[in-house]
């Protein structure tokens, strides 16, 4: 099994892969939006149908690399779980109160969190030509969040400006699971790697739903249906196909691919939501990704 399935993702071209894997994550928002279960439900049986999906697979074909964890790396895989547990939680609950282009876009700059992380905490320098990025994409994001407001336009959104903010820390807890686990992927495969961060996060959000007190069980089909499809898209053909696309394209590559997903989850938000974006949510998107860009170039 385990053979079969290498030898099916080496024949697939990794660009091919990525744009696979950029068109699955851009359906997450709109698969949230069409649920009606709380947030922590939905992120919860996401990661949690996720796990299931991957365990027999890692089971069978990696068991031997479980065992060849040190203490460390068990550690360090946990806290990226912890990260990405709150990463989902917050994002989640971000486009209930905010559009989904806001949403999505504000989430990406986990990239200048990353960059800042590192300076701080790994002593890698910030060039100038980041810096400049990083407070373009701070304008944009100050345009989007408060552009309508100040000229008292029409909003998307119940509290844009409180979704604007869970997104921004969304993607502060984003950096930090990028951070926690960039040295652990270099030296474990994948698949165990998601596996561990996967059922860490399972087990975070458990806890945040039972003490919010969220019902887990009581949904209709058509909800558990929408969980299977965030799990197979976002989750599967999205998220572990970036991650294994990180071991054979450039990381400047991915990451600046990456930012299709805002233009795409736009574009599906007008289609499937009729959802349009205000002037300011377009003019600060725009700015946004620029600086992303900019501080994403070597």
């Amino acid at each position: 099994m385990g053979v079969s399935v290498r030898r099916a993702t080496d024949a697939i071209p990794p660009v091919v892969a990525l744009g696979i894997a950029i068109l699955a994550v851009s359906t997450s928002a709109i698969l949230i939006r069409y649920s009606s279960a709380p947030t922590l439900v939905i992120a919860l049986y996401r990661v949690l149908f996720t796990t299931v999906l991957l365990l027999p697979f890692a089971v069978h074909s990696y068991r031997d690399a479980f065992y060849q964890l040190s203490r460390r790396d068990w550690i360090a895989a946990s806290a990226a779980g912890v990260a990405l547990a709150l990463h989902f939680a917050l994002w989640f609950e971000s486009l209930a109160w905010t559009s989904v282009a806001a949403s999505v876009t504000i989430v990406q700059i986990q990239v200048l969190f990353v960059a800042s992380g590192a300076a701080l905490f790994l002593s890698e320098r910030i060039t100038r030509r980041a810096s400049v990025g990083m407070m373009i994409a701070l304008c944009g994001i100050a345009i989007m969040s408060f552009g309508g407001t100040i000229v008292g336009a029409p909003t998307v959104g119940s509290a844009p400006l409180y979704g604007n903010v869970l997104a921004i820390v969304a993607a502060v807890c984003m950096a930090g699971y990028v951070l926690t686990g960039r040295s652990l992927r270099q030296r474990i495969p994948l698949v165990p790697y998601v596996v561990i961060v996967y059922a860490v996060c399972v087990v975070v959000l458990l806890a945040l739903t039972t003490a919010v007190n969220d019902t887990l069980f009581a949904y209709p089909p058509y909800e558990w249906f929408l969980f299977l499809l965030m799990a197979l898209g976002p989750g599967i053909l999205g998220h572990t196909v970036l991650n294994w696309a990180l071991a054979h394209v450039e990381s400047s590559v991915v990451s600046v691919s990456l930012l299709a997903e805002p233009v795409c989850s736009t574009v599906l938000a007008v289609v499937l939501l009729s959802e349009l974006p205000t002037r300011f949510t377009a003019i600060g998107g725009a700015m946004t990704l620029i600086g992303i860009i900019i501080t994403s170039r070597r």
